[in-house]
């Protein structure tokens, strides 16, 4: 996949409340040998909810996912076919740089079932380019094709392409409270 950049601009008040452009520049993709042709873009997030005025700097945001009050924007793009590591790579050492890169993201997913997770967050998301498949609990699929939009509810679920060009998705993530069956709950 050809390594492409996404300018962000990025507006805030300043001391006197008026708006500005604060910040403007390329933000690069993160990439890893575990998923060849994918490309994740973290333009923004914050771990808290926004007041205004606000400076537009960049706010704390530890996680890939975002918690309660926090949220997050990102462009991924998913090339066709289930992405498969060249032979002989260093899986621990990938492993760790993705970690490093989108922290918490693998931890989302369920192991044995590719790329099936689960987000504590109202997920606001538009399909670009190609189409994706939306894979749900029992193997449920909806196909959504460029133009097509998706509000995920916090519900369990895997991305997938089965087309035959890549597919860019744009997605906003709200982080979301979930309440756990009583059986879920822990005991004193």
């Amino acid at each position: 996949m050809e390594r492409r950049t996404i300018r962000r601009v990025v507006t805030g008040h300043d001391a006197q409340g008026k708006a500005r452009v604060v910040d403007d520049r390329d933000v690069e993709p993160i990439t890893s040998e575990l998923m060849p042709g994918s490309a994740f873009f973290r333009l923004w997030g914050r771990d808290e909810r926004p007041t205004f005025p606000d400076d537009g700097s960049p706010r704390p945001a530890e996680t890939w996912y975002p918690p309660r009050d926090g949220s997050r924007f990102m462009i991924n793009t998913v090339p066709p076919g289930e992405p498969a590591p060249p032979p002989g790579l260093d899986t621990t050492a990938a492993l760790e740089e993705l970690e490093r890169q989108m922290p918490g993201a693998l931890a989302a997913n369920e192991p044995g079932t590719a790329g099936m997770h689960t987000t504590d967050s109202l997920d606001y998301v538009l399909v670009l380019s190609g189409e994706a498949t939306l894979e749900l609990d029992d193997g449920e699929q909806t196909v959504l094709r460029a133009g097509d939009v998706l509000i995920q509810n916090g519900t369990r679920h895997a991305w997938h392409n089965y087309g035959t060009e890549p597919c860019t998705i744009v997605g906003v993530a709200i982080g979301a409270d979930r309440e756990r069956p009583s059986s879920e709950a822990p005991t004193a």
